[in-house]
């Protein structure tokens, strides 16, 4: 199957697919609410040339652009908490009612698993202050690493490599069992601090230090909170087969809380948009397994760059719109099958 394929097409192609992979019976389905939401990485000013776009500025962008919610990174210029307190957070989040835009989640850019201590008690204090500002935008989530590389920014273009070398560096010498020890501990009191502010951490699948689902699985089930759920993501899976994305969706099952799309789209000339094949199998299984919540789109990946110089914020506007508009075409294609 090529990378890039209608909805349509994928929808004809996988149905079979899904039915022999043991797709919930329709007698005890759980309904679904998916809804779809912009994560407000694609405006921050990291990928694209140009500066961020200040958070009032996206809400009218997602609310033009049909989304009914926005996700708050948590870094600046948009939502680190030392430049949130309670006061502002109450006034946004009364801003975004008025525009009738959901403040559905915070995500936090933390790394529990350096071997350096002072460096992780860094990061339980970052997230201790991220769970009170999730807390004072009333969001339902805080999308959770358990390790993670950082980016370095340039005027021009922002990479993952400088950052990516040095988390190898400085991991090189431990066992895996060490770094995931020290991440369980750092989760562990984080869950601690969800728990007293009724916050629901959404641990992803993210790589580096998870490799798939099934780890997500075992850092909820040693954490042991009620307050750390998942964030299954399909286009960072290795296996991306309908019949795997079936598999991982059914052993999440109710511990789904949010999720992430990305991508870049084009319209073509009879009005279609074109996005990966695998979205329409993760969306049959998330309504088969009853997830309400939200499809967060994020545009966060080096942009092409045209006559020497990165694409702008133009170029965001235009792929957070056909996104909304594709993964709204697929739920409702899937919903309504």
């Amino acid at each position: 199957m090529k990378r890039r394929q209608f909805v349509a097409t994928s929808l004809a192609a996988t149905a079979g697919v899904m039915a022999g992979a043991g797709a919930l019976s329709c007698s005890t389905q759980k309904k679904s609410d998916i809804k779809v939401g912009l994560y407000s990485i694609t405006y921050l000013g990291i990928w694209y040339r140009g500066e961020a776009l200040p958070l009032e500025d996206m809400v009218r962008r997602a609310k033009e652009y049909g989304y009914t919610g926005i996700e708050i990174d948590g870094k600046r210029p948009h939502g680190n908490p030392l430049d949130w307190p309670t006061q502002r957070c109450k006034e946004f989040r009364s801003f975004a009612d008025g525009e009738g835009i959901e403040v559905y989640g915070v995500a936090a850019n933390n790394d529990f698993s350096s071997p350096i201590p002072e460096h992780r008690e860094c990061q339980i204090a970052y997230l201790k202050d991220l769970i009170r500002m999730t807390a004072d935008l009333n969001a339902k989530t805080l999308r959770m690493f358990l390790g993670w590389i950082g980016v370095t920014k340039h005027p021009q273009v922002a990479s993952y490599d400088i950052a990516r070398d040095i988390w190898n560096f400085t991991h090189e010498k431990f066992t895996e069992e060490e770094i995931w020890a020290w991440c369980r501990e750092g989760m562990a009191e984080c869950a601690k601090y969800a728990e007293d502010a009724g916050v629901i951490l959404a641990l992803q699948n993210h790589k580096p230090v998870i490799r798939d689902y099934k780890d997500v699985l075992r850092m909820v089930e040693e954490v042991n909170s009620p307050n750390l759920k998942v964030s299954l993501d399909v286009p960072i899976m290795e296996d991306q087969s309908p019949e795997n994305i079936q598999v991982a969706s059914k052993a999440v099952g109710d511990l789904q809380v949010l999720s992430h799309f990305g991508g870049e789209y084009e319209r073509e000339d009879d009005g279609s948009i074109i996005g990966e094949p695998y979205y329409e199998p993760f969306i049959r299984a998330m309504h088969e397994i009853g997830y309400s919540g939200y499809m967060s789109y994020e545009l966060c990946h080096p942009l092409p760059v045209v006559d020497g110089q990165t694409v702008g914020i133009e170029y965001a506007d235009k792929n957070a719109q056909l996104a909304c508009e594709f993964m709204q075409h697929t739920i409702q294609e899937v919903t309504s099958a």
